[in-house]
């Protein structure tokens, strides 16, 4: 595997990761009048637990992605 098909299959980890996360916070969130925005009016309620895996995997998929690219590009980190 090439290192440009490298980083395009963990971009595409990325996008699943996030689609995931919205997808969660779309069923325990309502949306507002027009169905667009979050209505935080209520005060939902989310499982921390929940919110912090969902925030984690994120998190480790950017950072695991930042890195191929800093190498790519030639960058600092």
């Amino acid at each position: 595997m090439t290192e440009n098909e490298m980083i395009e299959k963990e971009l595409a980890k990325l996008i699943d990761i996030r689609e995931a996360f919205l997808n969660y916070l779309d069923a325990n969130i309502p949306k507002d009048k027009q169905g667009i925005a979050f209505d935080f009016s209520g005060d939902p309620t989310l499982d921390a637990k929940s919110v912090h895996e969902h925030f984690y995997k994120l998190d480790y998929q950017a950072r695991k992605i930042r890195g191929f690219l800093v190498k790519k590009l030639g960058l600092r980190p």
